[in-house]
Order: structure tokens, then sequence, then C-alpha cells
């Protein structure tokens, strides 16, 4: 099978606000490598991690929130430390953590019976870094993802995926689910009380679903504008985002907190967890920067857990799920890939539920 030799590609290209997004119609496709498969993207999540690399979140001379900068970018950022690895990123950068599509070519030494497979690709990559313990590259921000026509991932880290779900709902798997899953599978989350901050977005209603599947009661923090869209996720109680969490809940009431959100209220989340509590977070959306008691944290025989590197089983765990049928992802709205800025804007606003995802357009065959 032939390909075209240039693709639509949305290039970042340098950290800043929705300017350094170009749509493109003439980037050359990719070609795989050896190990490596040629997707035809179908469909490719808005993720907070792409707006977190284009704007330099992650660099430490950032100590606002994301939707301070979000559509404008921030003044003054550091560069060598502006990505999830801390090194610097090259530009220009095909973002675009999650990737759904349909492998169309192989490189060598990968079988091609493998052709036309259904995948989803792990969005934290190993195969780049030899498989070292608590290494990975995220595909979009140290190498290219799917906000393209086309895009090159490792075979051993492309799965197939059998369902009969639409190209956007595998696409909101693969970054918010296994962020999600990863943040229940460290602190080894069960039939317990779980508390969940920022429930309606991508990671949060991932991370309820994936909970319940667990077994756990589930406690979601939302704004009141989407109480109801949490609880249709399986919430069993909802609670305002802005409550004073000890006066709703009391004292030592939950026996693990799984936190997207940070900021002012990062302190509450450790007074209601219980004796011998667990606290999980992948995310800072209100603030990277929190104060904590340490008094807090050895009295009570906590623990704290941050989620980045995901053991193989993570997203292994997630494919069976799905082709189980045991979750099923909101779609909140569908973008062509030309409209990615829209896209984020709208991500940016938060008055959504569930997942925003970007659609490739492919001529007919």
């Amino acid at each position: 099978m032939t390909h075209p030799k240039t693709m639509h590609a949305v290039h970042l290209l340098g950290h800043g606000g929705l300017d350094q997004l170009a749509f493109r119609t003439d980037v050359a496709t990719p070609q795989p490598k050896g190990g490596e498969v040629l997707i035809q993207v179908a469909a490719a999540g808005v993720n907070n991690t792409d707006i977190n690399t284009r704007i330099g979140w992650y660099s430490k001379s950032v100590d606002a929130d994301t939707n301070a900068g979000g559509a404008d970018g921030f003044d003054t950022v550091n560069d060598d430390d502006a990505s999830w690895s801390g090194t610097p990123l090259t530009f220009p950068r095909i973002q675009g953590a999650d990737v759904c599509g349909r492998i169309v070519a192989v490189g060598e030494g990968v079988d091609s019976a493998r052709i036309g497979e259904r995948v989803l690709v792990r969005n934290m990559l190993r195969s780049y870094v030899d498989y070292r313990p608590y290494e990975c590259w995220t595909i979009g921000s140290e190498c290219d993802g799917g906000f393209a026509q086309f895009t090159v991932a490792p075979a051993r880290e492309t799965h197939a995926v059998s369902c009969d779900w639409s190209a956007a709902e595998l696409a909101s798997i693969p970054c918010a689910y296994s962020t999600a899953e990863n943040m229940l599978h460290r602190a080894n989350v069960g039939a317990e009380r779980v508390l969940i901050s920022g429930a309606s977005g991508g990671v949060g209603s991932a991370a309820v679903q994936l909970a319940k599947r667990r077994g756990a009661t589930v406690i979601a923090l939302s704004s009141a504008a989407k109480f109801d869209e949490v609880r249709a996720i399986g919430a069993d109680q909802v609670i305002d985002r802005n409550a004073d969490l000890v006066a709703e809940l009391g004292e030592g009431c939950v026996d693990v907190v799984i936190d997207l959100v940070a900021g002012d209220q990062w302190p509450s989340f450790l007074n209601v967890l219980r004796r011998g509590g667990r606290y999980a977070t992948a995310g800072a959306i209100a603030g990277p920067l929190a104060q904590i008691d340490v008094r807090t944290l050895y009295l009570k025989d906590l623990t704290l857990f941050g989620c980045t590197f995901q053991e193989d089983e993570v997203f292994e765990n997630l494919i069976s799920y799905i082709e189980a049928s045991e979750i099923r992802p909101l779609v909140a709205q569908t973008y062509p890939l030309a409209d990615i800025a829209r896209a984020q804007e709208d991500f940016l606003a938060k008055k959504h539920t569930g997942k925003l995802v970007l659609i490739p357009e492919h001529p007919a065959s």
C-alpha cells in the first residue's frame, strides 16, 4: 500500500500561546523504522498535558495554574526543563498523547500481518529508553504524536483492540485512562472510600469509572453545574469542588485521595484521609505549589504517591477492560484537526464533562 508523501498535521512551533499551533498540509509523512509501525490516525484526544507542554508549565520557573497561561502562555519559561522528561523539547513538534487508528505499514522486524489492526498506542513509551525503570517518553512530547494524519510508534507498545467503540471513544482512553488507572494501581485501591478531585474532566471521569470497577465508594469533587453528569458516570456522592471538605465529610473519613487539582485546597485532602490513608496525584491544574504540615503526614502514617511512570500492566489492563465492556468513556465533543485552537480554548473553559477529541480528515480510499 502506498501512502501520501505529505500529510496534514499540527506543528507546535515553540512554547507559548495558541499562536504557536500551526496547522499544516505539507508535513512529511513519517516512515517506520525498525521495530516501529506506521499508524493512520483516526482520532486523537485533547489533554492537559498538550496544553501544559505548549505553555511550558512543567518548568520549575512557572508556579501558576494551567489556565493562567493556557491561551497566551507565560512571559517567562525556562525551556531547559519545560518537558515531562526534563530534557528540552525540539521544535517543531507534533503533539497528541492519544493515538487511535490503524496500522498501515510496518518497519523492519515487525510482522506484516499486523497491517490493518485497529490499535491504541501506550502514551508513556518505554521502548525508546530501553525499558529502564521510572523513565519514559510521552508520545507527543519527546516524540511526535497523534495530531496528524499519520504517526509512528513502537510496535511492542501499539496494542490491537477489538470492540465496537467509535474512534473518538477509543481516542479518549490512552492518556486520561492510563493516568487514572496508574494512580489507582499505585495506591492499590480496592473496595474503599475514595475521594476524587477534578471528577468531571477527562482523567477525573476516568478515575470515577475505574475506581467503581474496583468496588470503591466514590466521593467526587466537581462544579455544581456538573453534579448530575458526574453521578451518571458512577459517583456515589458529589461535593462542590470549593467546599470545606472537613466540614462536609469530617476528619479522617476517606481511605484514598486521587488528586488532579492540588492548589490552595491541598492541605484539606490530607485532613480527610484516615490514619494510614493514601494520597496519589498526577496533576495540579489549580496550581503546583501547596503547603504541607509534615506533622499531619507522619502522625497519621500517610503514604503519598507521585504518579507518572507506568508499569506495563497498567495499559495492558485498560485494553482488557475495553474488550470486556467494563468501562466506557464519555466524549463531550469532536473537532476537525484544523480546529485544534478552538478545541483547546473549549478545554480551558471547562464547561464540558468527559473528553474533547480531534478527528484528522483522510481522503476516501
